[in-house]
């Protein structure tokens, strides 16, 4: 088993721009790093709970637990992909910082939980990954891009959700880092890493 982890398992271009190498641009993708917005966001958000209302709450405790139920399985799958030996050096190198901005993710969103008076959710024993599929570096690289995809679906649909204003804006702090993600995973893979002006 890998030791870098700790859970066990998962611009127009112009004919003028250089097209970086693999392994460049995961060198410079792997200094991508989550802000601590999120976290300073979060906080104090005891003095807020007492103005919400129950009903509200309990609404943003659910979509706080589902998400962190969401990156505990973008954690495990990072796993996966990290026991595989698919992947080369520099990707592998970039998916254990990915893994450990999904644990940020988790560390921060369970506080918002706690400061709201409930526990967040603890993650599967086993995670139903499409295994037998993953038999290149590509394989792997396109699952974990759909999975920061639909992250940032999820991410999007919750913002305007969130009664607390707080929450709304770690929300999209983390929806932010989801994107790079996959922006970065697909460049990876060869695809254009911002496909159009708008996400859907």
């Amino acid at each position: 088993m890998s030791k870098l982890f700790s859970q066990q398992v998962p611009a127009p271009s112009t004919s003028t721009l250089e097209v970086p190498s693999r392994r460049s641009f995961f060198r410079s993708g792997g200094q991508l790093t989550l802000s601590a917005m999120a976290l300073t966001m979060l906080s104090g958000l005891n003095a807020k709970v007492a103005t919400a209302s129950d009903k509200q709450t309990m609404i943003d405790i659910q979509i706080i637990n589902t998400a962190i139920a969401a990156e505990h399985e973008a954690v495990a799958a990072y796993q996966l992909g990290a026991e595989s030996g698919l992947l080369s050096t520099p990707i592998l190198n970039v998916a254990v910082q990915f893994q450990g901005h999904h644990k940020e993710h988790i560390d921060a969103l369970t506080k918002a939980v706690k400061s709201l008076g409930a526990e967040a959710v603890d993650p599967l024993a086993k995670y139903l990954f499409p295994v037998e599929k993953l038999k290149s570096e590509t394989d792997v690289l396109t699952f974990a891009a759909s999975l920061e995809r639909g992250a940032v679906s999820a991410y999007a649909g919750a913002i305007p959700l969130f009664e607390q204003r707080e929450l709304s804006k770690a929300a999209a702090s983390i929806l932010a880092d989801e994107a790079m993600h996959w922006a970065v995973l697909r460049q990876a893979l060869g695809l254009d890493p911002v496909p159009g002006a708008f996400f859907s």
